[in-house]
């Protein structure tokens, strides 16, 4: 019992830590721009490289998002405001040098973390468990087995495309100036210091009745690896109803230096349709962090390599996209999935106003009117009404 109180009374704390941060943050802006190939008079072959760079009061966060090898999404902290990128596109290009991208000045770097969507895996359900066995479908890797096309830009917001399985893999970057929320479910509260990936499968032609799909993510993050996976209660409100759970994955090392950490955040939900109403929900499970073994940067390709070279740690983990009953791929063929990458303190949901409105309501009415009686009873004894004082005692 004791143990259960204290684990409650960390969770509240942790809650209002969170909510306060980002109240905080609510009112910190960056100034973003953007630029498609950075230092390249045309594009490159195989793949766009696009940066957005997040000027800050007295620091910068460079976002990389690159279609060369396997997608990737790289966030690099800088302590100044004059950094910038640097590449050597026939380097880079090859995709198998480290070193090719840099950020400079190296010294001003404060933490970089890259998110990496190595590998789409199918198995076939036979028994309608969502248990992912080991006798898997051949998976697309997409670094080789995806066309991508070229981005499609719209402000600091890129669309990826590629095609797969008579179908398309798309990947929708948002990096954003301000605290805001997406338009779309599951509206994930993000910060001028987080941007937005979400993957869609659309119309791929599944390779058995029961098939379930699976994501395979890698993460580098230089000196602080990302290496668990929080699971934390979230609030249930108008903007992800019925999802009740958050995941974490962050850095376990470097508890004082949380402000300066990476993290990917996600809600425990992915839909069935790119319009999803609340029928429209699926569960997603992930599992725990570990490394792939090998030589997964090299692998890879591309981004991370350049950046990270081949000595940084890599950890991955696979995103399921169903539970035991669920429907299949088959019943829809679409499937969506959102994160949030960025550094510091994870947002976390706060009440709305709308519920809290309604908190007020529900709980103020009655205990204005508690309130009032009270005031009105004491009146009532204490100076007695003319009616009251009109009638005399009879012996």
């Amino acid at each position: 019992m004791a143990a259960a109180r204290l684990q409650r009374r960390d969770s509240l704390l942790l809650f209002v830590f969170s909510t306060v941060c980002s109240l905080a943050a609510a009112s910190f802006t960056r100034n973003l721009s953007v630029e498609l190939n950075p230092g390249s008079s045309a594009r490159p072959p195989g793949g766009d490289l696009l940066h957005v760079r997040a000027l800050g009061d007295n620091d910068t966060l460079h976002f990389l998002f690159c279609s060369q090898g396997a997608p990737a999404l790289l966030l690099v902290h800088t302590n100044v405001t004059s950094s910038y990128v640097s590449v050597d596109w026939p380097l880079f290009l090859s995709r198998n040098s480290s070193g090719s991208l840099r950020v400079e000045p190296a010294s001003s770097i404060v933490s970089s973390t890259a998110l990496i969507f190595s590998r789409l895996l199918e198995y076939d359900d036979v028994n309608n468990t969502a248990e992912v066995p080991f006798d898997l479908f051949p998976p697309y890797q997409l670094r080789d087995d995806v066309g991508w096309s070229a981005m499609e830009l719209s402000g600091a917001a890129a669309r990826l495309c590629g095609s797969v399985a008579r179908g398309s893999v798309c990947l929708h970057l948002s990096v954003f100036g301000r605290e805001g929320r997406d338009e779309t479910w599951p509206r994930l509260l993000h910060t001028a210091n987080s941007s937005q990936v979400s993957v869609r499968l659309d119309g791929l032609s599944p390779r058995s009745a029961r098939s379930r799909f699976v994501l395979e993510l890698q993460t580098v993050g230089g000196a602080s690896p990302l290496d668990a996976v929080r699971v934390h209660r979230s609030i249930d409100d108008e903007f992800t109803p019925s999802i009740f759970k958050v995941s974490e994955w962050t850095s376990a090392a470097n508890e004082s230096a949380a402000d300066e950490r990476g993290f990917v955040l996600w809600k425990q939900v992915a839909y069935r349709r790119s319009a999803p109403a609340l029928e429209d929900t699926s569960p997603c499970r992930h599992s725990d962090p570990r490394r792939p073994g090998g030589r997964a940067l090299a692998e890879a390709g591309g981004l991370a390599l350049a950046f990270f070279g081949g000595e940084d740690d890599v950890l991955g983990l696979n995103v399921s996209f169903a539970v035991a009953g669920d429907v299949f791929y088959n019943a829809t063929k679409f499937l969506s999935w959102t994160a949030l990458v960025g550094i510091g303190i994870p947002p976390a949901d706060a009440f709305s106003p709308l519920v809290a409105a309604i908190l007020a309501v529900g709980l103020g009415a009655p205990l204005a009117i508690l309130l009032m009686g009270g005031v009105y009873v004491c009146l009532r004894k204490r100076w007695p009404s003319s009616s009251d004082s009109a009638y005399q005692p009879i012996n």
